[in-house]
């Protein structure tokens, strides 16, 4: 399978991610004191794990605030650099939202549940960073694998004309809003940077964000290629879908 240089970056980020979700949820198996305590006595205890997790997420963060060759056109189509202009000059905006609010709906409504069992103290702030850590790995596969927002709210072609890209960081960094530190605060602020960054230049240039009007989010131009991917995926999994039916077949005759 033929992957391009962005889908290398997303695989390196899924593994580094996924091995900071691990190490959390091995602790908030076998530690009480990580799964019941404050982030500040928790942070005590797994400082490591805690710096860890900060400097991954700040670096990245840091990185999607300025143009670079080492992000997805999904993110870097804000910035006016990357805008090739077709012969459309006015973008449909009603295309362009097309399930935003639906999307925004149901993150909202899913974290809003976290928050109550938050406040009644069903869960405490190391349950917050693991389900952070593990927004963080979901992000990966959708990119990577398959997007519910993508498939079932917002029906955009691809990654790279998602009109929620840059709200990732944002999701990510949502549980981390119950938890006051300067650790978690620094990351949840930046994310909002990030996302009223995004937001505003949606509102003030539309047209960077439509397929009808900046040649640089299609197909003929796209760089990653993560549909064939995604479809070289789909198409292994239906050949080991089959080829088990068949082993199947031949055990029981």
């Amino acid at each position: 399978m033929n992957l391009s240089k962005i889908s290398k970056l997303h695989y390196i980020r899924l593994v580094y991610r996924g091995s900071l979700f691990l190490w959390a949820l091995v602790l908030f198996l076998t530690r009480e004191s990580f799964r019941q305590g404050t982030f500040e006595h928790c942070f005590d205890k797994y400082n490591w794990l805690f710096i860890a997790v900060w400097i991954v997420l700040f670096v990245e963060m840091v990185l999607r605030l300025i143009p670079t060759k080492f992000e997805s056109m999904g993110c870097q189509k804000q910035f006016e650099k990357n805008f090739m202009p077709t012969a459309v000059s006015e973008p449909d905006l009603k295309k362009i939202n097309n399930g935003v609010i639906t999307s925004a709906l149901c993150w909202i409504g899913l974290n809003g549940v976290i928050a109550l069992l938050h406040s009644f103290g069903i869960i405490h702030d190391g349950a917050l960073i693991l389900v952070a850590l593990f927004y963080s790995i979901c992000d990966m596969i959708c990119i990577l694998f398959f997007c519910p927002f993508q498939s079932w709210m917002m029906k955009n072609r691809c990654c790279n004309s998602c009109r929620i890209y840059n709200w990732d960081f944002a999701m990510i960094c949502t549980p981390l809003l119950l938890i006051w530190n300067s650790y978690t605060l620094s990351l949840s602020i930046l994310s909002i940077i990030i996302l009223a960054r995004w937001e505003i230049t949606v509102y003030r240039h539309p047209e960077r964000f439509s397929r009808e009007t900046n040649s640089a989010i299609i197909c003929k131009n796209c760089q990653e290629k993560l549909c064939l991917h995604k479809k070289q995926l789909h198409a292994l999994w239906k050949k080991g879908s089959r080829f088990g039916e068949i082993s199947s077949f031949k055990k029981a005759d």
